[in-house]
């Protein structure tokens, strides 16, 4: 990352208020140039067993180090994907208890005065910029392939019983497919990781003016997390914010 490019950075995740446990892991690490969202699937010691090995093997792809290069953020990211892919796949195998589990993950990478970001499954990446709020990565799920398809409308999919199905999970299958992109970071920029347990719950148009909402990052994670609860809190809710500051 450029020298003169800060970051503040926060993270909160919450058990919700329907769910035993937390399935979801999530960590910020400056230092070595991530963050990152697991959301954990296969019953609640499977789920929380996926999501831990997926930030084992970020941390391992990921060391301290002064700054990292576009190509080099981007082949980590991959290596960390493919890495958690063998470690949960090697676990399942090796324990048939915790056959089907995995999860989904979002890893974003900050390279000088850029960005890579990885995608597998329906946890979410954002980024608000000049007041406007984009969705950087596509759900591989059911009903976002039905409404690509245009058998269901973006209203009917939030609603639809397949709601929960995923097409594609990180420890589920030896070829997982990841999706990469990079950007340019800017000042003012606001990079949201979530689990489905917020995008599910509160929907984009009031996420938008909690980012715009001039407070500290910490208070509009606490704020995200909320709504989430507020609106019947059914799943884990795991929320990471990225200010970037010139």
């Amino acid at each position: 990352m450029d020298k003169s490019t800060r970051l503040i950075v926060c993270s909160k995740t919450d058990r919700g208020l329907q769910r035993r446990c937390n399935e979801d892991t999530c960590a910020v690490n400056t230092a070595r140039h991530f963050c990152m969202v697991a959301d954990g699937m296969g019953g609640q010691a499977g789920g929380e067993l996926a999501s831990a090995l997926f930030l084992e093997a970020v941390a391992l792809i990921f060391p301290e180090q002064s700054e990292l290069t576009e190509e080099q953020g981007s082949s980590r990211v991959k290596a960390a994907f493919d890495l958690a892919n063998t470690r949960i796949l090697a676990y399942a195998n090796a324990n048939p208890s915790f056959n089907g589990m995995g999860c989904t993950a979002e890893i974003l990478a900050f390279c000088r005065d850029r960005f890579a970001l990885g995608h597998v499954g329906d946890s979410r990446t954002y980024l608000f910029r000049e007041g406007n709020l984009r969705q950087l990565t596509k759900d591989h799920s059911l009903v976002e392939s039905q409404v690509e398809q245009g058998l269901l409308s973006r209203q009917e999919a939030r609603s639809s019983r397949y709601h929960n199905i995923i097409l594609r999970a990180v420890g589920i299958s030896e070829k997982m497919a990841v999706d990469l992109s990079c950007g340019e970071l800017r000042p003012g920029d606001i990079f949201l990781l979530c689990s489905d347990g917020l995008h599910g719950m509160v929907e984009d148009h009031e996420i938008l003016p909690v980012l715009a909402f001039d407070a500290p990052l910490d208070l509009k994670a606490e704020m995200l997390v909320n709504m989430a609860n507020d609106a019947g809190g059914k799943d884990n809710v795991t929320v990471v914010l990225v200010l970037v500051q010139a």
